[in-house]
């Protein structure tokens, strides 16, 4: 019979392994491979030679360095948008004259004559007494009078965008890494706690980095009491700074930077703020 041979072959089929009524067993087992093999061309896809990528999306390695051996650690990458950027002289005279018109006080004041204590009429008559004429007693001329164009408190901050600010931050280090001048210390930069600060004198000279080459500037993420200190006494030949204290100048006043990666990361993540924006999308009505 025709239905008999039917059912036959379909229990042949379900009895073989790559039957079309296998199992559940083996149903399972093909799903598996197709996902490890989907799995698989994924990870081939996404795992590409950086020397294929465009130019500007290729990374920039950076060697880092163990203190005070500096001996090498490992490389680093980051993006080109942090430390190659183009030096734009403009963008860092801008940020340097920002952050120099935001630590201006303007708290000079004086008084003008409107200002000084007493009556404002006029001394003697215009004519008749003889004498040269004369207004009230807070003349500038006089004594005890008024300044005459004084100063009187005033903001004298000025306004920079954001971004153009972030921007100056990673020019300036980007300035220093082409140079050569940007020095990451892998963990922390110490020193013994029993050592003196003219052990830090030894290794600046030791790295080619005494006073004929310029001053070095030490930025740490966090403040050491003892090191600051030791570094202070040797003014001559180095500098320290805690990175919530660090401006674009003092990235650019000194010969050099020795900085920990910590605050490098922490300094590059402050200010990228115009690399996560994301255009605007239009919107239709």
């Amino acid at each position: 019979m025709p239905g008999g041979e039917t059912f036959r072959a379909l229990r042949l089929l379900s009895r073989s392994s790559c039957g079309l009524l296998s199992g559940p067993e083996n149903v399972t087992r093909r799903c598996l491979m197709r996902s490890m093999a989907t799995d698989a061309q994924i990870g081939a896809s996404s795992s590409t030679d950086p020397s294929t990528l465009a130019p500007w999306d290729r990374p920039v390695n950076v060697m880092t360095y163990s203190f005070p051996s500096m001996e090498p650690v490992r490389l680093v990458n980051y993006s080109q948008k942090e430390l190659q950027m183009p030096i734009r002289k403009d963008i860092l005279h801008r940020a340097i004259v920002y952050e120099g018109d935001m630590t201006r006080q303007g708290t000079a004041s004086t008084k003008w004559r409107d200002d000084v204590h007493g009556s404002h009429r006029k001394v003697h008559p215009q004519k008749g007494s003889g004498r040269a004429r004369a207004g009230d007693k807070q003349s500038p001329i006089r004594r005890g009078g008024g300044v005459a164009h004084g100063p009187h408190p005033r903001d004298f901050s000025t306004d920079l965008p954001a971004k153009l600010y972030d921007q100056a931050w990673r020019i300036a280090l980007s300035y220093r890494f082409q140079r050569g001048e940007l020095i990451v210390i892998d963990d922390k930069i110490s020193l013994p706690s029993n050592s003196t600060p003219y052990l830090l004198e030894k290794i600046l000279e030791t790295n080619n980095w005494n006073t004929k080459k310029g001053r070095s500037t030490f930025i740490t993420s966090e403040v050491d009491m003892d090191l600051f200190a030791k570094v202070e006494k040797m003014q001559r030949y180095a500098t320290i700074m805690d990175r919530s204290d660090v401006d674009v100048k003092n990235l650019l006043e000194t010969a050099r930077l020795i900085i920990e990666k910590k605050a490098l990361d922490q300094i590059l993540k402050k200010h990228s703020r115009d690399l996560s924006s994301q255009p605007a999308k239009a919107r239709y009505l």
